[in-house]
């Protein structure tokens, strides 16, 4: 049988292919790979249950490496549920860098008083958002007036003898 395949020429071979009469032994493999390929599209096989949204988005996100990110934007966007709804009226988070949370008070009457509850503070932080990469906290005063403004500003320490 097999000198009769030789026999054959080449051109009719391959129409015989073509036109699917004679199957090709690359037909062939192809027919192999679809057959272990074939358990996954049953319909009652494993992991083929229906997901629910959450369930894809938050596989997405871990996936992706957004896990650190999301959670400091929910630390930010839940200030007032962390740190108190009191607390949070007086300060607000204004930078998260390097594992330290700064927190700007509205008075540094705030800003002691925080510091002193700070271990609380930190504690509630990581119970809540442990994938945020918070350390420590900083809390700070509020902002200052600044002497150095405007295209003149010369580096120095400024006036000193404005108030007296």
């Amino acid at each position: 049988m097999g000198d009769e395949k030789d026999a054959v020429p080449e051109t009719i071979a391959t129409y015989l292919r073509l036109r699917g009469l004679e199957p090709s032994a690359h037909r062939r493999r192809r027919r192999r790979r679809r057959s272990g390929d074939d358990d996954e599209n049953q319909p009652f096989s494993l992991g083929r249950d229906p997901k629910g949204v959450g369930d894809v988005l938050t596989t997405l996100t871990h996936e992706a490496g957004w896990d650190s990110q999301l959670a400091r934007a929910d630390l930010v966007r839940e200030w007032d549920e962390v740190a108190g709804d009191e607390t949070a009226r007086h300060t607000r988070p204004v930078a998260l860098s390097d594992g330290m949370l700064t927190v700007q008070c509205d008075s540094t009457a705030w800003a002691k008083q925080l510091q002193l509850m700070r271990a609380h503070i930190l504690t509630e932080i990581l119970r809540r958002y442990p994938d945020a990469g918070v350390d420590s906290i900083r809390f700070i005063g509020p902002d200052v007036p600044s002497w150095k403004w405007g295209p003149r500003a010369v580096p120095g320490r400024g006036p000193r003898d404005t108030y007296g």
